[in-house]
């Protein structure tokens, strides 16, 4: 044991919450030799933590290697950045991610230029840094096992959480010691419904392992779920009015339109109301799943609705001039960006229309201030006072990530548990699941990831934990 101690590997975090994903590990060798390595690198879109996008805690030039779990913008939309700041060397992602890629990074400099100009200061990158970012790219197929680096081997399983998303196994080894073997869950979900998710290979389970395990909903059992998402749609629809759906361009989008085509087809959805769909990215990514395949089941890429309409800047008048009930499903899903910006202003004085948020809306976004907001109180929309009077709903039915009960059957498949490292959700969310894990899961030790801490791990686990100075 005492000679494991001269081969280690400190994890810290970037976040203490939920958005800004992006995990440093520096790896001890007993000859000397330092390795370091990030796992992902996203935006924080929580307002009060905005100041952070323009930190980077470490040195880019550094950093040896990069790893993406998957492709939504809070896990890699400051790649550009980290490469902007000196980072040049591989970054490793599956099939899938590194063809979403290019989309998204584009899109997010789009966004952070549009920022940029309103707050009357410089971007983060350039969309030069963005080709430079996809010039790295390096593709990697899942539950194939690529080496990195003369001592560390990586390997991706796919995860329910998003087209291309992994989970990454990391071995790092050394002649004569024990491997280390570190396990990054990402966005966690044992599901998705265009696509098979496999089970991790009973190899991997029998493994000494250090898991970092998200906890988004680590509060809340799948069992707790309230579906409401078709009845509020109705509900609207019987009284003639407009569903405004805000939806995330790469996956809650597909998912919903799937879900309008379901209610068509049983009965419940009016195949002569109009879909209309806004979202440049999000339609393009729609594209992808129809014409690429990418990792989809086949049977489910017909999953668009009748009397669907795609929606331009030059069509979007008319829908918003047109007063009969339709559905109109838009971007960005927090309410903050995107043709959202002209819908919100315009349905929220409303009296019969619905707005439908269908997934996570981060502390300071607009989706979450008009969580807040009292029926009949003035709000601000995009520089605007309007008085809300249109339904505001919220469902966590349609989540990508899995809830604390299928987290903690996730983690008891492992029979060699030595530290389980809680991330990705808001501080108190952590300190429950964390709890929760203690009770219900036989591993040896169980800690919160966060920027106040970084975690020393040997073959064998936990070695200590040390103060990081970026708090």
């Amino acid at each position: 044991m005492g000679k494991s101690c001269q081969f280690y590997a400190d994890i810290m975090a970037m976040q203490n919450e939920v958005t800004g994903s992006c995990n440093l590990v520096i790896v001890k060798f007993p000859n000397g030799e330092t390795v370091r390595f990030v796992v992902d690198c996203g935006l924080f879109q929580e307002r009060e933590y905005e100041e952070l996008n323009s930190v980077l805690p470490f040195n880019a030039e550094n950093v040896d290697f990069c790893l993406v779990t998957h492709v939504h913008v809070d896990h890699i939309g400051r790649l550009p950045y980290m490469v902007r700041n000196g980072f040049f060397r591989p970054i490793y992602s599956t099939e899938t991610t590194c063809k979403l890629l290019p989309l998204a990074l584009n899109d997010c400099f789009k966004v952070l230029s549009s920022v940029s100009k309103r707050k009357n200061s410089t971007p983060l990158y350039s969309e030069k840094d963005v080709e430079r970012t996809l010039g790295l790219l390096k593709s990697c197929r899942y539950n194939e096992t690529v080496q990195v680096h003369e001592n560390i081997k990586v390997t991706f399983f796919n995860n329910g959480h998003l087209l291309g998303a992994a989970l990454i196994l990391v071995q790092i080894s050394y002649h004569g010691y024990e491997d280390i073997n570190l396990l990054f869950t990402g966005d966690y979900n044992n599901k998705n419904i265009f696509f098979d998710v496999n089970p991790i290979p009973p190899r991997i389970l029998e493994l000494r392992l250090t898991v970092v395990q998200e906890a988004t909903y680590g509060y809340m059992n799948s069992s707790e779920i309230t579906k409401c998402f078709r009845n509020n749609i109705i509900k609207c629809l019987n009284n003639d009015g407009t569903v405004l759906a805000l939806v995330f361009s790469l996956g809650r989008a597909q998912e919903i339109l799937y879900e309008l085509k379901t209610m068509q087809e049983e009965g419940k959805l009016d195949v002569q109301i109009p879909i209309y769909f806004d979202g440049k990215l999000a339609i393009k990514y729609t594209d992808l799943y129809i014409k690429d395949g990418l990792d989809i089941k086949p049977e489910m890429r017909d999953f668009l609705p009748e009397n669907l309409a795609f929606v331009d800047k030059v069509s979007r008048r008319s829908v918003l001039e047109d007063t009969g009930k339709k559905v109109i499903l838009t971007t960005s899903g927090m309410g903050s960006y995107g043709p959202a910006q002209a819908y919100i202003p315009e349905y929220i004085s409303r009296k019969n229309a619905l707005i439908q948020f269908t997934g996570y809306t981060a502390e300071g976004t607009l989706g979450n201030r008009l969580k807040n907001a009292e029926f009949g109180e003035m709000v601000e929309v995009g520089g605007l006072i309007v008085k809300k009077k249109a339904d505001v709903e919220y469902t966590t039915e349609f989540s990508a990530h899995a809830k604390a009960d299928e987290m903690i059957d996730f983690l008891k498949q492992f029979s060699n548990l030595r530290l389980v490292l809680v991330n990705h959700g808001e501080i108190k969310t952590k300190k429950i699941f964390a709890e929760r894990i203690i009770k219900e899961v036989d591993a040896k030790r169980v800690g919160l990831l966060g920027r106040e801490y970084f975690f020393r791990v040997d073959p064998y686990g936990l070695v200590k934990t040390l103060s990081t100075k970026f708090q």
